[in-house]
């Protein structure tokens, strides 16, 4: 049963012609509404309960990603718009006003369609190349969204020339008068795509980096790298947003490194007070060697000393005469041994106790190490220990750390400049 057969049934039951066409047309353009339906309902079903059965039984696992990224559901909604353009000329016929408007919307619909079938397929082509070895170090993300930026623009001059019924070359060659709009309308797709493309070629950032940017408040892990944005979750759980072009212009700070060599960097001074340094006399001598860990260095350095001092023939009753040993290097020589012989620091990266040069806050012994530890809460941690034991053992050394004077020490000097 076409629309024209409807319009005559209906003038023949005295129905107005008008009314009779109008009739007609509805009746054509409802049955092709329930036909496409039923068409999009049967493609969909035909793809769920035949097509990813079939794909989810492979061995390969690419082919999963189709169904994921929905691109065989996508492809569905072509159905109906092929089945609305093969019966509209029969129930309307083919010269028909009607037909045209129907054609047009089935063009513009297709058209849409496709677009989304592509979004889908770049989507799909994204993931692929993510689970592949170079997908993290080059993430496809600002450049899948450049293209389907393109996609799209293509997609609107095909719309505009349907609906213009004019050529698509016509609208292609006028962009040419607005390419300066395009530029100022698009100019952080641009200038994200050229820094995304610089990011992924030289390695600067990929998702997963801890980067510190402090111009931008950021420092955190980088949980996505889109076309204009870098987004980094900061410690406290906060999401910085920063644009993409920035991180080419300005620095920030990658911690990949550190998760790469598996150490994480110590680096923290003791203060020590000027006023308790001194030459080890005897009394100091016999409790140095008391300490298992300065046994070989005690053994290597009395015998270095005591030939240099036997040399010279000096007056070695004099301190200041001839070599001795201090508490502040036998400190530093303890701190290296017990650094060699603790677990949790790693003995392959660089390892070193140094003395820096004396300031107002007294001597600062620099402990400059890497655990091998990455984890924030483990790190600090062992951090601690380790400083936790020196504190503790300088008064083995008859050493003792500065602390700047507090209200308290100022009190008792004043209780006593009075009695």
């Amino acid at each position: 049963m076409t629309a024209q057969s409807v319009t005559q049934w209906l003038e023949g039951h005295q129905v107005p012609l008008e009314f009779a066409q109008l009739g007609g047309w509805a009746f054509a353009i409802l049955y092709l509404l329930v036909f496409a339906l039923l068409a999009n309902f049967l493609a969909k079903r035909l793809i769920a309960y035949i097509i990813h059965p079939v794909i989810k039984k492979t061995s390969t696992e690419w082919d999963d990603l189709l169904i994921s990224n929905g691109v065989f559901v996508r492809l569905s909604h072509i159905v109906p718009a092929i089945a609305i353009q093969v019966f509209s000329p029969l129930l309307l016929g083919s010269g028909d006003n009607m037909t045209k408007v129907i054609d047009l919307a089935v063009n513009l619909y297709l058209i849409i369609i496709a677009l989304y079938v592509i979004d889908g397929g770049l989507n799909f082509m994204r993931a692929l190349w993510e689970r592949g070895p170079l997908g993290k170090r080059f993430p496809a993300k600002s450049f899948t969204q450049a293209f389907k930026l393109v996609v799209n623009l293509i997609g609107i001059i095909f719309i505009l020339s349907v609906l213009f019924d004019e050529s698509p070359l016509v609208l292609f060659s006028g962009l040419g008068a607005v390419t300066a709009i395009l530029l100022l309308i698009f100019k952080d797709a641009i200038l994200g795509l050229v820094a995304g493309f610089q990011l992924s070629v030289n390695n600067m950032v990929m998702v997963g980096d801890w980067i510190a940017m402090p111009a931008r408040g950021a420092d955190g892990d980088v949980i996505d790298v889109s076309l204009t944005t870098v987004k980094v979750q900061n410690w406290d759980k906060t999401i910085t947003t920063i644009p993409t072009y920035a991180l080419i212009s300005d620095s920030f700070k990658n911690w990949r490194g550190m998760s790469e060599a598996g150490g994480r960097r110590i680096k923290r001074a003791l203060n020590i007070d000027m006023r308790t340094i001194q030459f080890a006399n005897e009394e100091l001598l016999e409790r140095f060697k008391r300490i298992r860990l300065l046994r070989s260095y005690l053994d290597a350095k009395l015998e270095e000393i005591q030939k240099y001092n036997a040399d010279v023939g000096d007056d070695l009753a004099e301190l200041i005469n001839g070599r001795r040993l201090t508490n502040i290097g036998t400190f530093r020589a303890y701190c290296l041994a017990y650094l060699r012989n603790h677990p949790k620091v790693r003995q392959d990266l660089t390892l070193l106790v140094r003395q820096l040069a004396p300031e107002e806050h007294g001597l600062p012994i620099e402990i400059y190490v890497f655990s091998n530890d990455i984890a924030w809460a483990n790190y600090e941690a062992i951090q601690a220990d380790i400083f936790d034991h020196f504190l503790s053992v300088l008064p083995e050394f008859n050493l003792s750390s500065y602390q700047a004077p507090s209200g308290a020490d100022l009190e008792k000097a004043a209780a006593a400049f009075k009695s």
